[in-house]
């Protein structure tokens, strides 16, 4: 019990109060004196009848990015992805690659040409595995094709994706003509590109429709477009999950492609997206069984059976139960030892 003579203290909110008296008490003359004097100490007036045009937007699709592809950003990057993130991976995801010596013969060329890479998504998971998978030599000189209204609406979220991904923003809907062309210059310059035909993260955890962009871009620029399917982010960070589950991830790598003479955007990535399907089934069963598949085209779609509800949720866990990516690790059990 305390005692009644006991010398009286403020509280720490009171304490906190007197403080915020004698500040108030010292900035309010300043403040007054900046009003009277106006501009620059305090933002200038508009005359009636004159309207003040609106600044440049520099967020979403108009955040500029190429200062991250210079010199100091770039190793600054290369830290980060051989450091950080790598291990964060790693740790996470444990992913196995497959399909890197289909690409040895450009890598062998005196100057391999830029690709255009086009997973699957399924989980914001996939752009850092796709970092450290992409082989050399277009790992070092890599950008990704980020949705401009996630990645970039805050200045924040836009400078740490464009420093530690290299991302650029994209609109995810359609490509427009200043992100076309932005890709295009890039590109040229020899940067090689990942872009997410889908569009989006997966929202059930089966695979969506492809949309022309990748295509599109290869037809325009001459680089070869390389399929490519990621299985088992989804398990592990998948859309609407709040924190990771660590698991296991394939990354299988196809052979490159390129439009024929007589193929437009949408045939060419009709084409894509079967061989993404393809490397799906390659990933659950062996290359053999999916090239005749293929072949039949009796290959499991991407996007699931046309069940819905909870029979398409089955068939997706049905799947993840067939091949060993997107299983979560767990704890090996101890048994008690009773003797004999």
């Amino acid at each position: 019990m305390a005692r009644d003579d006991a010398p009286w203290k403020p509280s720490a909110l009171g304490r906190l109060s007197r403080v915020g008296d004698v500040v108030d008490r010292v900035t309010t003359p300043f403040a007054r004196r900046a009003a009277r004097r106006g501009f620059p100490w305090t933002a200038p007036t508009v005359p009636r009848g004159v309207e003040v045009p609106r600044d440049e937007p520099d967020l979403g699709a108009d955040y500029d990015t190429d200062w991250a592809r210079r010199s100091l950003a770039r190793s600054v990057r290369r830290g980060i992805v051989g450091g950080p993130l790598h291990l964060a991976v790693r740790g996470v995801a444990s992913p196995n690659v497959h399909g890197v010596d289909r690409l040895s013969d450009l890598a062998r060329l005196d100057d391999p040409p830029p690709l255009i890479f086009t997973p699957n998504h399924h989980s914001h998971l996939d752009t850092a595995l796709m970092a450290i998978a992409v082989p050399e030599p277009w790992r070092s000189k890599l950008v990704v094709a980020a949705a401009a209204d996630y990645f970039f609406d805050k200045r924040w979220k836009a400078r740490l994706a464009a420093l530690s991904l290299n991302a650029i923003p994209i609109d995810r809907e359609a490509t427009g003509r200043k992100s076309s062309e932005m890709i295009k210059r890039l590109i040229e310059d020899g940067w090689s590109l990942v872009i997410y035909p889908e569009g989006g993260r997966s929202p059930d955890g089966w695979g969506q429709d492809f949309k022309g962009g990748a295509a599109y871009l290869s037809s325009r620029t001459g680089a070869p477009v390389v399929p490519v399917f990621i299985d088992g982010t989804g398990a592990i960070y998948g859309k609407g999950m709040k924190r990771p589950k660590r698991g296991v991830t394939n990354v299988v790598f196809g052979a490159p492609l390129t439009p024929l003479d007589d193929e437009n955007t949408r045939r060419f990535s009709a084409r894509i997206e079967r061989s993404v399907t393809t490397l799906a089934d390659e990933s659950l069963t062996d290359y053999w069984t999916a090239r005749r598949r293929a072949a039949d085209g009796t290959n499991p779609r991407l996007t699931g059976p046309d069940y819905v509800g909870w029979r398409r949720q089955w068939a997706l866990s049905e799947r993840r139960s067939i091949g060993s990516a997107g299983l979560r690790r767990r704890q090996k059990r101890r048994w008690p030892d009773l003797g004999n």
